[in-house]
């Protein structure tokens, strides 16, 4: 009977806040004391503070992520009648985004190797009768790793695209030197709180260093007012909380520390599943310094190993159990094969790793995969 180790891993959101319990203590209070509640100060501070972190020219605070996306197309008149392109695996709220603009969504492939969006099919996407009318692409760095912007860009320079950015896993991730979220025209950040740099609920920002797409989201965003009760355009509601604000400007204090937690943890990982080769550990490019939002692996035997891992107290997830395409909502926006997406979909297991795992719980976790594949072995005529 395999020993339960469920002790060794704490939920994330859970193990955040009692790590910056004091802070987010007097977070709160301050908001309270304070008695402002929406776009008040915590929220440019917040917004300023973003900003530096990232090297970026403008943080927009708003609602969620989904409408981070949905703001900056607006802001960018990429709606009705144009077209985005998504990379066929990614979470529904970045295709959820782009339709809540009035955009059609269309489907490109993901990379084999880091799961992001694959520059050669979206060259051949955008060379075919289905590429007329994009506008845009929506570039996802999904799990925290940044996609291969360099062939990306001249994909997109040669079909006069937009590249957008949803870096909504990637709080801190790197490309070259430079931040997620400031490689595009603009980005999306979500603080839902199980990312990296969470929030206690829903939350985003648009980030850009276009000025005058930043004012036009700060417009948006409330109703579409220069001055208070006169609108100039047909805005939503999406004002980031003054105690996400504050919650956030606690825990931004930490995000480089964890992050190199993070990255520490997934090097040890790596280099321990790779002994036994039971599961594929992520790779991971040259020039990209992952956030590890995720640490995804493959296995034709997901099922299984997930189970063998569940009965030793360990957790895993599957981000995500279908491509975009072999869902309902999401069908009609295939135009080519998708195949790379279709077999991650049914391969991908997303391991516990998290800056509050202690050496234990990682020697655990990697001992466990490959106990699985010592069992598997022996069971083999």
């Amino acid at each position: 009977m395999l020993a339960c180790h469920a002790n060794l891993f704490p939920h994330f959101p859970v193990a955040d806040c009692r790590h910056h319990r004091k802070g987010l203590d007097g977070a709160v209070r301050r908001v309270l004391d304070g008695g402002q509640f929406v776009l008040g100060q915590e929220v440019q501070e917040f917004e300023t503070e973003f900003a530096h972190y990232l090297n970026a020219g403008a943080t927009l605070g708003v609602a969620s992520g989904t409408d981070a996306i949905e703001l900056m197309l607006r802001a960018l008149d990429i709606g009705p009648g144009d077209k985005v392109v998504v990379p066929a695996l990614t979470a529904d709220a970045s295709a959820a985004g782009v339709r809540r603009a009035g955009a059609e969504v269309l489907l490109a492939d993901i990379d084999a190797a880091t799961f992001t969006l694959c520059p050669q099919s979206l060259a051949a996407l955008l060379s075919s009768s289905a590429g007329a009318g994009v506008k845009s692409v929506l570039v996802v760095h999904l799990y925290g790793q940044v996609a291969d912007w360099a062939a990306l860009q001249q994909v997109a320079a040669a079909h006069s695209v937009i590249l957008l950015e949803d870096a909504s896993q990637a709080h801190g991730a790197r490309w070259c030197g430079r931040m997620a979220g400031t490689l595009g025209h603009a980005a999306a950040f979500s603080f839902y709180p199980t990312k990296n740099l969470g929030a206690l609920g829903d939350a985003g920002a648009v980030v850009t260093n276009d000025e005058v797409l930043a004012e036009r989201v700060r417009r948006l965003r409330q109703y579409g007012w220069r001055e208070r009760y006169v609108s100039e355009e047909t805005g939503i509601n999406s004002r980031l909380d003054e105690l996400h604000a504050a919650v956030l400007r606690v825990k931004l204090r930490t995000l480089d520390e964890h992050t190199s937690r993070r990255r520490a943890l997934a090097v040890f990982y790596t280099k321990q599943l790779l002994i036994h080769g039971v599961v594929k550990p992520p790779i991971v490019r040259p020039e990209c310094e992952p956030a590890w939002h995720q640490y995804v692996v493959r296995s034709a035997e997901r099922e299984a190993l997930q189970q063998h891992l569940a009965a030793s107290g360990i957790p895993s997830a599957v981000h995500y159990p279908r491509a975009l395409h072999q869902q309902t909502a999401y069908a009609h926006c295939q135009t080519m094969p998708l195949p790379v997406a279709e077999q991650a979909a049914r391969e991908i297991l997303s391991l516990p790793l998290h800056p509050y795992l202690s050496d234990e719980a990682s020697e655990v976790l990697c001992q466990t995969v490959n106990s699985f594949s010592s069992r598997t072995n022996d069971a083999t005529p």
